[in-house]
């Protein structure tokens, strides 16, 4: 098991960020479906009476989604592993400002694979010890790491100056651009969110080496993620919760859309009909 803390620094409230966060996830879910792939939002609901750190919070916001997404598994995953095992499924308990995601492989790898993310939302510049109240055997193998969204290197694929915070300015509410090692002492309004990290991945010779290729992986998503979210503010900002559900509905509708129409193409191909006996006019 590898427990780790990422803390990501934010130009934002906390009210800011659940509007912010709801969109960019939605927008991030469209750019990730096609060729036969993708993101399928199987439920989008309102839940309560589930309690969540230690019954603080208890409704809120559930989505079920499954991540047909065989091509973003690790190489070494693939080989070993039946095609039609490699579907992920993620539940996810919205109570903002805690939120607890919980990923697993249920079809092939069941309880040997579990990858659970508590969010906690927090006004501050990250400097709290345990907001996430783990008990001390958890909290002496935790690994604190923080994300720094201007400063942090990132891979030359991922890099859009349109979404570098070192260069961005909003044109809606005048922040940015973040510049300086110390920025986030510097800005008004400033938010951090504490995201804990807990990997499982049971398998004899192979846990070590792919725990530790989720830690990485997650911490390049929370990095390339959170820079999206500042630099999209002037999309984002001024939309209400009313706005965020109609947005999400929408792209509930256009996900299964282009996935399925490309899980069609993909079966013509396969089948041996070239594209324009497959096109329709």
């Amino acid at each position: 098991m590898l427990i780790k803390e990422f803390r990501v620094t934010l130009p934002l409230t906390v009210e800011e960020y659940q509007v912010a966060q709801l969109y960019s996830v939605a927008e991030a879910s469209k750019n990730n479906t096609g060729g036969g792939e993708g993101i399928e939002v199987l439920k989008n609901e309102p839940f309560t009476d589930y309690p969540l750190l230690g019954g603080k919070y208890s409704s809120g916001q559930y989505t079920y989604k499954i991540y047909h997404l065989a091509s973003k598994v690790p190489a070494f995953i693939r080989i070993l592993l039946p095609k039609n095992s490699l579907e992920i499924h993620e539940e996810a308990w919205n109570a903002y400002p805690y939120c607890k995601t919980v990923i697993t492989n249920p079809g092939y790898m069941k309880d040997n694979f579990v990858i659970m993310i508590e969010s906690f939302h927090i006004g501050d510049v990250g400097n709290q010890h345990n907001v996430h109240e783990l008990p001390p055997d958890k909290l002496k193998i935790r690994e604190i790491v923080h994300i720094d969204i201007a400063n942090d290197p990132i891979a030359s694929a991922d890099y859009k100056e349109d979404e570098d915070p070192t260069k961005f300015k909003s044109q809606k509410t005048g922040r940015g651009p973040l510049v300086g090692k110390e920025w986030k002492n510097n800005v008004q309004p400033v938010m951090t969110c504490y995201k804990l990290v807990t990997c499982e991945f049971r398998w004899f010779g192979l846990q070590t080496r792919v725990e530790g290729f989720i830690q990485k992986a997650e911490r390049r998503l929370f990095t390339n993620f959170h820079r999206q979210v500042f630099c999209w503010i002037d999309r984002w900002y001024g939309l209400t919760m009313e706005d965020i559900r109609a947005i999400e509905d929408n792209t509930k509708e256009e996900l299964d859309r282009v996935r399925n129409f490309s899980l069609l193409l993909t079966n013509l191909a396969a089948l041996g009909l070239t594209s324009h006996e497959s096109t329709v006019n």
